[in-house]
């Protein structure tokens, strides 16, 4: 028997592993401490009403021979999946058609999987700083000697350039907007012009979308397809998780167009062999929570959610800003990303803000080598205990 070695060419960081670790290696030393956990991105604002509402009524159907559901169909039901088309695309006067939406369990399952339909010889395109899943997977997947890293700093506003004439051209490439981790968003013209660069190239985007609820200005894209163009290079993944807290119950989609033709074969019809054949759907249960989402008063009660993390990221940005230090993301997105005083590094801060303020963040190193000098705070948190986190902050760095 012999193992994939590619696991052992990943980098032993762990991120948020180690983070977890060292928060409980410090609370283990300092069982007084009163720590404040701002780093990982989980929702914290329980499930609306309406999704609760109908997932009780779905667990009742489940109990009762005439409403029962076994396997659900692989890309989703159809309740769900037209709720999708109209509110997501329809509505937004972007062209899809039913059965290129791909319901799962998650952005992260399906960003990991979707390297499953292209061969491992492929070129990809992944930013610094970046979601370490993208990276870590195409190394899984065997990559690693063609991954083409795409830096993403303060000088080009943490949004990646199109290789100029005569770069190395990359057959993949990932995107990510509203960015994880830095929070910044992409105009429309910068899209084209990334959609313009693949459709001519015969490249294809990988658009990470999972937090596109947090813009609200409808000048800034909230999906690749409002690209003139990106139906013809673009996959689009999308989540529930932020979206409408559905961090644990787990429930996203992803879009592949018919007219994703690579090699004479559409880049639909091998995500669904591949849907179909390793995966064998999202719960009954789960799927109509989902549906429940987009009801008038489903979307009003996430809304009053998401308004909740925009408020905690106004008052981190806020907060940082007030002590001196150097934010960006924020407005468009739950995560605030600043930089690190004079003489740090990220994780040497991370210990510095645990101890002495007892804050937790998560280094901005751990997103990649561009990420030094930087950490990033997530507005996922209770309201009451981030403005405490930010009055102990103000009063340790604040300007005396």
């Amino acid at each position: 028997m012999k193992i994939n070695k590619n696991f052992l060419d990943l980098e032993a960081n762990y991120l948020f592993s180690t983070v977890g670790k060292k928060q409980r290696e410090y609370q283990a030393a300092h069982p007084e401490a009163d720590v404040i956990k701002l780093s990982i991105g989980d929702v914290t604002k329980p499930l609306c009403p309406a999704v609760i509402e109908a997932m009780h009524k779905a667990v009742d159907e489940m109990a009762d021979e005439k409403t029962f559901r076994g396997y659900p169909p692989e890309t989703g039901y159809d309740f769900i999946i037209e709720k999708i088309l109209k509110y997501d695309f329809t509505d937004r006067g972007i062209k899809m058609d039913k059965s290129e939406i791909f319901l799962s369990d998650g952005a992260k399952s399906d960003c990991g999987n979707i390297g499953d339909i292209f061969a491992v010889d492929n070129k990809v395109a992944i930013c610094d700083p970046v979601y370490p899943v993208y990276l870590d997977t195409n190394i899984m997947f065997g990559r690693k000697n063609n991954v083409i890293i795409m830096p993403c700093t303060e000088e080009n506003g943490f949004s990646p350039k199109v290789p100029a004439e005569g770069d190395e051209v990359p057959d993949i490439i990932y995107l990510c907007f509203p960015n994880n981790p830095t929070g910044s968003v992409a105009t429309r013209q910068q899209l084209k012009e990334w959609v313009d660069y693949a459709n001519k190239h015969h490249s294809v985007i990988l658009f990470d979308a999972a937090y596109e609820a947090f813009i609200t200005d409808n000048s800034i894209p909230k999906s690749i397809y409002e690209i003139e163009g990106a139906r013809t290079c673009a996959i689009e993944l999308r989540s529930f998780s932020k979206t409408a807290g559905f961090t644990g119950v787990r429930c996203g989609y992803t879009v592949v167009p018919h007219d994703l033709v690579f090699d004479g074969t559409e880049l639909n019809a091998m995500w669904f062999r591949r849907q179909s054949t390793k995966f064998n759907g999202v719960s009954y249960i789960t799927q109509r929570a989902a549906e429940a989402i987009y009801s008038d008063i489903g979307q009003k009660q996430i809304q009053e959610n998401l308004n909740y993390y925009r408020a905690n990221a106004k008052i981190i940005f806020d907060g940082l800003t007030e002590a001196g230090f150097k934010c960006y993301g924020g407005i468009y997105s739950p995560y605030i990303w600043f930089k690190v005083p004079e003489g740090y590094t990220s994780w040497s801060f991370f210990d510095e803000l645990l101890d002495q303020c007892n804050v937790v963040g998560t280094p901005g190193s751990g997103f990649g080598k561009c990420g030094e000098g930087f950490l990033r705070l997530t507005a996922f948190g209770n309201k009451e205990r981030t403005i405490e986190a930010f009055e102990r902050i103000k009063d340790k760095y604040g300007k005396k």
